[in-house]
C-alpha cells in the first residue's frame, strides 16, 4: 500500500522557519516528480513546487522563501520554510505522480498519490 505522511507543521510567528517532511512508503518515487501543495480555508489547493529529476519549480509567491529536497535514500521530500508569512497559513500537502521521470505540474489532478496534509499557522 502506498502511503504519503507528512510531518513538521505547527505554529510559527512571522518571519520564522518550519521544515516539513513527506516519507513515502509502499513503492520507490525515487525518479518521479513530487509537489507540495497547500490549501487554505475557503480556497482552493494551489501549488507551492515540485521536484523532478532535473530540478525545482516554485510559485511566485514562495519563491526564494520556500526549497524542496528530497533524499531518496530516506524516501523522504522535504519542504523548507523561512521568512514565513500570516499568508502562509494552510495546510500543506506533498503529492507524487506516478510517471517516471516526469515533469511535474502545478495541476493537483495530475498528481496520483496525496498525503494527508499538515497544518502551518503563522502568527502575525
Amino acid at each position: 500500500q502506498v502511503q504519503l505522511v507528512e510531518s513538521g507543521g505547527g505554529l510559527v510567528q512571522a518571519g520564522g522557519s518550519l521544515r516539513l517532511s513527506c516519507v513515502t512508503s509502499g513503492r520507490t518515487f525515487s525518479s518521479n516528480a513530487m509537489g507540495w501543495f497547500r490549501q487554505a480555508p475557503g480556497k482552493e489547493r494551489e501549488l507551492v513546487g515540485f521536484i523532478n529529476w532535473g530540478g525545482t519549480s516554485y510559485a511566485d509567491s514562495v519563491k526564494g522563501r520556500f526549497t524542496i529536497s528530497r533524499d531518496n535514500a530516506k524516501n523522504t521530500v522535504y519542504l523548507q520554510m523561512n521568512s514565513l508569512k500570516p499568508e502562509d497559513t494552510a495546510v500543506y500537502y506533498c503529492a507524487a505522480q506516478t510517471t517516471h521521470y516526469g515533469l511535474g505540474s502545478p495541476r493537483p489532478q495530475l498528481y496520483d498519490y496525496w498525503g494527508q496534509g499538515t497544518q502551518v499557522t503563522v502568527s502575525s
